[in-house]
């Protein structure tokens, strides 16, 4: 951080005391909500950074795809963890984890708060909880990968759903690579997928205020359907494009990307296209609400509860000695 940007610094950033623990502002939500306008809200209000839960928008190449925040939006505020990795690079949620306490750790060295804003569950959780060690094995893994083509995803989705059926309602099972990882898991070690992520919860060194958003559904879906006619508008077309020397690579394997195999086969139009991307988002949301509904110690609001949202802050600022909040949010995508 340059010296001219640490100077303009409010005293709710500058270094905190030996005794006092750091506070970790965590936005959560499905996808469509408004989590980036009040990501950047508290961020201005907290005068610190965000980190990006969301496993979609850690690469590059995909900004329209996967709606990551736009160049205004990072310039107003740095992300971190945004527009990182090529589209090839493997990234789990044990890497995130790891690498975004490392951010935290040298952060909180000096800050007071920090934002984490997405709609990863499990990146979520693994920041804010940890996760078990998820065994591997290549073995199983290689034959996995070899009934997928011959036997077909659809198949292996309905082994998954015996062997682990929470895990199943809850991911993205036209994901081919997710699926056979969670089969991978479930067969090395016996146990469901899911168990490893329901073990006791890590003691983090900071604590943390969870706001989470939600819209009536009618209302998210209109929302989700206007950023797909959004993404088409602004080149989502043009993007999958130039992926395509990417095309088997697991970041791609996504809602946003895997409908563009129809268009260029001939099978589906670009409106068809569209409209699917539309539905599978829809499914998404409805996964990612699921997910995070689960989770405790939750405020939940609607986004244009910015009174509501700001009061929330304001007791734990007041409760810590900080001073005055004054959150300010465009309602936005």
């Amino acid at each position: 951080m340059d010296g001219t940007r640490a100077a303009q610094l409010s005293p709710l950033s500058e270094h905190r005391g030996q005794q006092e623990r750091p506070l970790l502002v965590v936005v959560i939500g499905p996808t469509a909500v408004g989590k980036t306008a009040l990501a950047i809200a508290v961020a201005k209000a907290l005068h610190c950074e965000i980190l990006n839960a969301d496993s979609r928008q850690v690469y590059r190449g995909m900004p329209i795809g996967t709606a990551q925040p736009t160049a205004e939006e990072r310039a107003a505020v740095p992300h971190h963890f945004v527009d990182f990795l090529e589209p090839d690079a493997l990234y789990s949620a044990g890497q995130f984890e790891s690498d975004a306490l490392a951010w935290l750790e040298q952060w909180f060295a000096h800050r007071k708060c920090a934002v984490l804003s997405g709609g990863s569950g499990l990146y979520v959780k693994a920041v804010l909880e940890g996760l078990d060690p998820v065994p591997a094995d290549l073995t199983i893994r290689t034959a996995l990968n070899a009934r997928l083509e011959s036997e077909g995803l659809e198949v292996l989705v309905d082994e998954l759903k015996r062997l682990d059926p929470a895990h199943a309602a809850s991911m993205d099972t036209q994901n081919p690579q997710r699926v056979v990882r969670a089969l991978e898991v479930c067969l090395a070690s016996g146990k469901p997928f899911s168990s490893f992520h329901s073990s006791s919860t890590v003691q983090r060194p900071f604590d943390t205020l969870v706001i989470g958003l939600k819209r009536e559904r009618a209302e998210l879906i209109d929302r989700i359907n206007r950023r797909v006619d959004l993404m088409m508008e602004s080149g989502l077309k043009a993007e999958v494009e130039a992926l395509r020397p990417h095309w088997s690579a697991n970041a791609l394997q996504t809602v946003g990307y895997r409908e563009w195999d129809a268009y260029f086969s001939g099978e589906w139009t670009a409106n068809h296209v569209a409209e699917e991307i539309k539905l599978r988002t829809r499914q998404f949301a409805k996964r990612q609400m699921t997910w995070f509904q689960k989770m405790e110690g939750v405020h939940w609001f609607h986004p244009d509860q910015t009174e509501n949202i700001a009061e929330v802050l304001r007791v734990e600022c007041a409760n810590r000695g900080w001073g005055p909040v004054q959150l300010t949010q465009n309602h936005g995508e």
